[in-house]
């Protein structure tokens, strides 16, 4: 199992609405992407004070590398990455992007 996790700065001047329909895009890929399993968003609201400002993220679980894969080539997902990056603070820079391998988590 891979975990797709991604963080981001939301700009100021957007509308948690526009954010919402990225969410729901990338959420509605399971449908077309097999081995896609499970996707979360939210808001950031962790009380530690380590955020490092960034405001939102999201996970998206894989079965296998595969999945994961067919996931960064499929056009709605570079599509929604745009639009993501439009989104973000400092566009593309304002995103952290990581995969975690579950098989081998310890």
């Amino acid at each position: 199992m891979i975990r797709h996790i991604v963080l981001f700065k939301l700009r100021k001047d957007q509308r948690d609405g526009a954010l919402q329909k990225i969410f729901d895009g990338l959420a509605g890929l399971r449908h077309s992407i097999p081995g896609m399993v499970d996707f979360h968003g939210s808001e950031n609201f962790s009380p530690e004070g380590m955020t490092r400002d960034y405001t939102h993220g999201f996970t998206i679980d894989f079965m296998d590398v595969k999945a994961r894969d067919a996931y960064l080539v499929d056009p709605e997902h570079k599509s929604l990455g745009e639009q993501l990056c439009g989104v973000a603070e400092g566009g593309k820079d304002g995103l952290l992007v990581m995969d975690l391998n579950l098989s081998d988590a310890h």
